[in-house]
């Protein structure tokens, strides 16, 4: 029997990069597991629509499904917009199982990536007089920014810099000007960005331009998806889902 096919979403964006990046990244992920079927899907301003990969998935007689959001939060989109495009595809293709991973963030491969994306621009993560901003989508949802503030705490109790700060590109503060005034305020004399983006994009741009504005010499870490880890954490998601499918009720 076939294994499920392996339908990965991204949210999407007009920044043609986001969906390059987000396709690069699925192509990883096939040649990592040779002869399983892997597809790239978004939840919106990309095609094609995860609603449509099911369906036409659906047309050429899969029935088994594992959706992997490819998320670093478990915010709006993984909570609520995901699981009801999901649900339409579902009333409408009633022989189709579809199972839902995790998201894949805080995974802490992916904090690892973060931290070589970050040393990867000559910022040295041993220095003491360096601060780190911490930089996100950001979210109206509390929970999901509160694990972006844990991630930045933990990263500042395991490195010897001055300070690590969280910021947002979006919907909630600190923001990069803030971060970064913060992290002065602690003693920092250099500033570098972290990313916590999968694909280049408007938000990350904005991040990128508002911390230049702040500091003409800040070192910008690009962001993880290109990296072959990525890959194996969605691996390990769909293998996951596939366990938790097998588990009886």
């Amino acid at each position: 029997m076939n294994e499920p096919t392996l339908v990965a979403v991204a949210h999407g964006s007009r920044d043609p990069r986001s969906a390059a990046t987000v396709r690069a990244l699925t192509a990883a992920v096939r040649s990592a597991a040779p002869g399983l079927d892997v597809r790239t899907a978004f939840l919106d301003l990309s095609e094609p629509l995860v609603t449509d990969a099911l369906s036409g998935l659906y047309a050429e007689g899969q029935r088994e499904v594992v959706v992997v959001p490819l998320l670093l939060g478990s915010a709006y989109h993984a909570r609520i917009d995901l699981p009801a495009l999901v649900d339409g595809v579902l009333a409408r293709s009633p022989r189709l199982r579809v199972s839902t991973s995790d998201v894949l963030g805080p995974d802490p491969l992916l904090s690892e990536v973060a931290l070589d994306r970050l040393a990867a621009t000559g910022a040295d993560p041993t220095d003491p007089e360096l601060g780190i901003v911490f930089a996100a989508v950001g979210s109206s949802n509390p929970e999901a920014n509160a694990v972006v503030a844990r991630l930045a705490r933990r990263w500042r109790a395991r490195l010897p810099v001055a300070a690590v700060a969280p910021a947002f590109a979006s919907a909630t503060k600190p923001d990069v000007p803030a971060a970064i005034a913060e992290l002065r305020a602690r003693g920092a004399r250099r500033i570098a960005v972290a990313s916590w983006f999968l694909a280049p994009g408007l938000l990350p741009d904005r991040i990128a331009a508002l911390a230049r504005e702040a500091d003409p010499e800040v070192r910008l870490a690009a962001p993880l998806a290109d990296d072959p880890r990525v890959a194996d954490v969605i691996l390990r998601r769909y293998a996951a889902a596939l366990t938790s499918q097998a588990v009886p009720a």
